[in-house]
């Protein structure tokens, strides 16, 4: 079985971007089952109704969010939605759900989102105790297990795909925007890589203007950030190939494209 995951998508050119390569993609390269990250996709900062039925239609399978799951007031329209989560360790009574599990290909997929607490900004609770708790509950009913470990800090990625090792199928990091070379098979099995990257303009600083962002470092004053508008758009993920017999990760192969 072939998973591909998809990196921070970023305004409308990560989505435009996504509507254009997955479908060949799912051809070309027989995949079965899709995971993007939207926090970013409506201007840099949340997502629509639109925007995720647009991901849907495209392919994608299960939509995971972050620091940023709340920048649209939309989302309550579809917060609900089985096929879009929000970090598991946002406070108890939160809305939305924080994991899912879904069939494919006679299997069970069950994909957890979490959100880092280094660095962050947002109040949460603690990922490493939330995985503990979600992963005992689904073990017995899904075949493969993929965490979204939306966090800043690599040490705390890195830390988390340690602890997983061997209970999950995949951990893939995203928030950073930039795509890390250390995609591995762990030793206990679990996949692994600490930023899968970022869908959205190449030119920019971590998918905004380059402009706005140089100023806010240059001055210490506020300057509203917005979406590069270079028209090179990279979209940037990667392919988990799993044993469907043994439910195994087999291969993690980063795609930049």
């Amino acid at each position: 079985m072939n998973i591909f995951i998809i990196g921070d998508i970023v305004g409308i050119p990560g989505v435009k971007k996504v509507k254009e390569e997955l479908p060949k993609l799912i051809k070309d390269r027989k995949i079965d089952f899709v995971i993007a990250n939207g926090e970013n996709s409506a201007d840099g900062m949340g997502i629509t109704s639109k925007i995720f039925k647009d991901l849907m239609f495209s392919g994608v399978n299960v939509v995971t969010m972050g620091n940023h799951t709340w920048g649209k007031k939309d989302i309550f329209n579809i917060i609900d939605n089985k096929n879009l989560i929000r970090p598991a360790n946002y406070p108890k009574g939160v809305f939305g759900n924080g994991y899912g599990i879904y069939e494919c290909k006679g299997k069970k997929i069950a994909v957890i989102n979490l959100i880092g607490r280094v660095d962050m900004n947002v109040l949460s609770e603690n990922p490493f105790i939330k995985a503990d708790e979600i992963i005992n509950k689904v073990k017995d009913e899904a075949d493969f297990i993929v965490v979204d470990f939306h966090a800043e800090a690599t040490a705390e990625k890195i830390a988390m795909g340690y602890y997983l090792d061997g209970r999950v199928t995949c951990l893939f990091g995203t928030h950073t925007h930039v795509a890390t070379a250390d995609e591995t098979i762990l030793e206990n099995g679990t996949a692994y890589i600490t930023d899968i990257g970022m869908t959205g303009p190449k030119k920019s600083v971590i998918g905004m203007e380059v402009e706005a962002s140089i100023k806010r470092f240059l001055t210490t004053l506020p300057e509203r950030y917005k979406v590069s508008s270079d028209e090179n758009i990279v979209l940037n993920g990667g392919i988990l190939k799993v044993d469907s017999e043994s439910c195994r990760a087999e291969k993690i192969e980063r795609i930049k494209i």
